[in-house]
């Protein structure tokens, strides 16, 4: 079990957005700062805090067909900090899987997982497909989800014919597209990622690091940056109700987190129209709860009114090198079909410790799980093909500890 200290519990729940914070938080770093990582992750701040009184012993969960699970246990502990929310595919509902069933019983926010990307709805130009983000948004709808629309701008969700041609038809291209996109689904999605992933991956060549920009396709096609602008004005003007944000990993990188904050900052100086901040959490068992809290506070600090969600909450139980990511070798080896006990007890602690310091920072009005299954995971597949346990529900859709840790403050985690 992790080892708690009674000043980063302080730190974690009553620092919020206050300045206060930068001396409280550790200096660990998290190198793995990307959808495919080209470097391990790497920890060197303290221990994660949580509580360190001994919480008073809850029952142990009831046996039975749902193990104690209500309908609403976890939206409803939430109820008035943030929407609870989970991604999920039109398969899945076209499948009536467990993950469904799942999603209607505990959430109340959805995020389509591809349906919304450009190569799904235009893998052609001028030809739009909205027939499977129709199923899942108005599926959501049905069910009295808000939906998050991820997303319109991602350099690896892209059909080539996107990047083609000058700056100025790159542009008119690209607004083109997100004005029938965000219009057809007006009023249905209340949040865009508008971009995702734009800050630069480029922070493992010390002073020959690039930043803030990602130099990427869509910065080579638009000359530059603006296509960022370009993308949330577009929004904008095709739903001035909708929120929109720029999504990001690894917001908690002590290099990486700088060059997020100067292009909020050019952005605010520009009056591009955005409305908060998404940070992704793709944690690990090292993760350190207090850094991921100063995620937030910077952006509070800085940009006081801007709205925050995390998007894509889970945790890699491996501690891969860079190597498994890029070669697929020296990957760790697979755990087996049955987590360890003090594993699932580590993921427990720091799963309530972020939700909990998540209650205390009002600007945060949304929580998205990357899934909601361990079985339906992609942390199953990537880098390697192995068992993975990122989520709250195991592969049964059984409630794990980390559930419990989060929706119950006198739950005791259990590490055998």
């Amino acid at each position: 079990m992790l080892n708690f200290t009674a000043r980063g519990r302080f730190c974690l729940l009553a620092c919020g957005m206050s300045l206060v914070l930068a001396g409280c938080g550790g200096g660990g770093t998290d190198s793995n700062i990307s959808s495919t990582p080209t470097a391990p992750p790497v920890s060197t701040s303290t221990p994660a805090p949580v509580p360190t009184a001994t919480p008073t012993p809850a029952p142990t969960p009831p046996t039975g067909e749902t193990n104690g699970l209500t309908d609403g246990m976890l939206r409803d502990q939430f109820q008035g900090d943030f929407k609870v929310g989970a991604v999920l595919s039109s398969v899945q509902l076209e499948n009536s899987d467990g993950n469904m069933e799942l999603a209607l019983s505990q959430f109340n926010s959805l995020t389509p997982s591809y349906e919304l990307k450009p190569d799904t709805i235009a893998p052609t130009e001028g030809v739009f497909d909205f027939s499977g983000a129709d199923r899942i948004v108005d599926w959501a709808i049905a069910n009295g989800m808000d939906v998050r629309g991820h997303a319109l701008v991602w350099h690896e969700g892209t059909p080539e014919y996107f990047y083609e041609g000058t700056p100025a038809e790159v542009r008119a291209r690209l607004e083109s597209y997100i004005e029938t996109v965000v219009t057809h689904f007006r009023g249905r999605i209340q949040s865009w990622d508008v971009v995702n992933e734009v800050v630069s991956a480029d922070v493992f060549r010390g002073d020959a690091g690039i930043g803030p920009d990602r130099r990427g396709r869509w910065f080579e096609a638009a000359g530059g940056a603006d296509y960022i602008d370009w993308a949330f004005q577009a929004a904008r003007d095709a739903d001035p109700d909708a929120k929109l944000y720029l999504n990001e990993y690894s917001t908690q990188h002590p290099i990486k987190q700088p060059w997020l904050l100067e292009i909020l900052q050019r952005l605010q100086d520009r009056n591009v129209p955005i409305d908060g901040v998404g940070h992704q959490f793709h944690l690990f068992l090292e993760s350190d709860p207090v850094e991921l809290m100063q995620a937030i506070d910077v952006v509070d600090n800085q940009f006081m009114g801007l709205d925050q969600h995390v998007t894509e909450m889970d945790m890699d139980f491996y501690n891969d090198p860079g190597t498994c990511w890029s070669e697929q070798i020296n990957c760790d080896p697979n755990i087996g079909s049955v987590a360890p006990p003090e594993m699932l007890a580590q993921q427990a602690e720091i799963f309530r410790a972020v939700f909990e310091g998540l209650r205390q920072r009002p600007s945060v009005t949304s929580v998205t799980t990357w899934g909601v299954t361990d079985n339906e995971s992609w942390l199953n597949h990537s880098p390697a093909e192995r068992f993975n346990y990122p989520l709250m529900f195991d592969r049964d859709g059984e409630p794990k500890p980390a559930f419990w840790a989060v929706v119950d403050p006198n739950y005791v985690i259990p590490t055998e």
